[in-house]
């Protein structure tokens, strides 16, 4: 993307929005003197706005580190690092006040603040060319989308703040239902289809696009459980040759082929400019990183003989690793698991991490299988096999193909594709509610290191509590900030 730039302005928020009270949620000081009086007033503040939007992104307790700790609920992987409170996230005793559940909705919020900000002032600019002027009201509207779209996942009610409630200075506003939020995120991302692009040149690649809003509403249908449509928004991913599967698995987590056409969101980091923590996390500790996300071995073991997708992802003991300034010998010591993520570690010639690597967000190979999914659940087994198929072949042509497949051909397939990609608890929180797997049993089983003990730090059977563990609680200090308008989830 050209305007990688760090934009730290706060695009206008004079009102300092807060969703709970009269003093900011946010915490955030303004950089430099822009108000709504002397901002948004060309082009170039309008593409230089957006990028602001972006660059929420990179923060830490969002996606550069704490979205992916939510995962740690599933079977795929354990907490590495010395942050205690992800150890609640993991094991299920979090609270309304524990840090991993309270930080991230900040940046929820500041998205949707700049987003909403967008909405608001962009239409207004006249010196601006009108496909530039579409595509950022498409971008703002996809944030904003996305934005509530993690907040459904994680917590399941939260306020909805649109660019009217802006004009109105309305932001201690009560929560809404999951339905409620389900439907302004699929206003938003519809309004993002029309608007955005199918595909950008070489200087803007990582802008999201027709086919990201397209994506997310598959997703969005999924988790709705609404198939058919679901199969409609997906196969228009599918079919469209701008968003075909990278010819490579493994371009998708190099520096530099990240941003093809599979990628349909990515944080957008380049080494020196534009810094995410992702990669720190991942990174084993004896090579410049932090050692924070470790694989299972139940995961390990799900990869097919032969599958190459096994060797990309996970560093296994007695691997050799180019860390840039030798090849190094992987051990087990490593890891509490004698795991770690490969997929998601590079590093520079010189030494050090490479900052280039991408966060993938969202690929349509994810879009494939949920299409595939769904025309399983509609229409039985066989029914998906297609796009099954595509993300098996693509990986491999030595892997068998599939015929017939049901869903457990499919989780399979999903388990191996997306492994690490914080896909792993959601799936199975979908699939639970569906009936279609039993979340409970499967989190009462130990998580197993690579020598098949039981991980000494984050390995012990949880108890999952239906329907308390489908979502997080909301942050207390948001609830206390309220003055009583927000409520606690139940059983809470």
């Amino acid at each position: 993307m050209q305007q990688i730039k760090n934009i730290t302005l706060l695009l206008g928020i004079s009102t300092a929005l807060s969703l709970t009270a009269c003093k900011s949620v946010l915490d955030v000081k303004p950089q430099g003197n822009y108000t709504t009086g002397n901002y948004w007033r060309n082009q170039s503040d309008a593409v230089d706005g957006i990028t602001g939007v972006y660059n929420v992104l990179l923060e830490e307790d969002y996606t550069g580190f704490n979205e992916f700790v939510f995962d740690n609920c599933s079977d795929d992987q354990v907490r590495g690092g010395d942050h205690d409170y992800d150890a609640m996230i993991e094991d299920f005793t979090y609270d309304a006040s524990t840090y991993s559940v309270r930080v991230g909705w900040r940046w929820k919020y500041e998205t949707i603040n700049r987003a909403n900000n967008a909405l608001m002032y962009i239409p207004k600019i006249t010196d601006i060319d009108a496909d530039i002027k579409n595509r950022c009201l498409g971008e703002a509207h996809f944030f904003r989308a996305f934005s509530y779209w993690r907040l459904l996942l994680v917590y399941g009610e939260a306020p909805i703040i649109t660019e009217d409630d802006v004009a109105k200075s309305s932001y201690n506003k009560p929560k809404v239902s999951a339905d409620e939020l389900r439907q302004q995120i699929e206003t938003d991302l519809l309004a993002a289809a029309d608007e955005l692009p199918e595909t950008y040149g070489s200087g803007d690649k990582g802008r999201v696009s027709k086919g990201t809003a397209w994506g997310l509403l598959c997703k969005l249908y999924m988790n709705w459980e609404k198939l058919d449509k679901a199969i409609e928004y997906g196969s228009k991913v599918v079919s469209n040759p701008n968003y075909k599967l990278a010819t490579h698995y493994e371009d998708n987590f190099k520096t530099a082929t990240g941003n093809n056409s599979e990628m349909l969101l990515a944080v957008q980091t380049v080494d020196g400019n534009g810094y995410s923590d992702f990669i720190t996390y991942h990174a084993p500790r004896k090579w410049n990183g932090w050692s924070f996300f470790y694989p299972t071995k139940g995961l390990v073991d799900e990869f097919e003989t032969g599958d190459p997708r096994k060797d990309i992802c996970i560093m296994k003991p007695g691997d050799k690793i180019n860390i840039g300034t030798e090849i190094a010998t992987y051990t087990a010591d490593l890891s509490w698991t004698g795991y770690h993520y490969n997929k998601f570690c590079s590093w520079k010639p010189s030494g050090g991490l490479d900052y280039s690597l991408k966060t993938p967000l969202m690929r349509s190979a994810d879009i494939y299988l949920l299409v595939a999914e769904a025309k399983i659940r509609l229409n039985g087994t066989g029914a998906g096999d297609t796009e099954i198929n595509a993300v098996r072949n693509r990986a491999s042509l030595t892997l068998p193909s599939v015929s017939g497949a049901g869903m457990k051909e499919l989780m399979h397939e999903r388990r191996i594709e997306l492994c690490g990609e914080n896909e792993r608890h959601q799936d199975l929180l979908r699939w639970d509610k569906a009936k279609l797997v039993d979340i409970a049993a499967l989190y009462s089983k130990p998580k197993l290191a690579f020598d098949g003990q039981v991980v000494t730090r984050g390995g012990a059977p949880r108890t999952f509590t239906r329907p308390k563990h489908y979502y997080f609680p909301m942050p207390q200090q948001e609830i206390d900030r309220s003055k009583g308008t927000l409520i606690q989830n139940p059983n809470y």
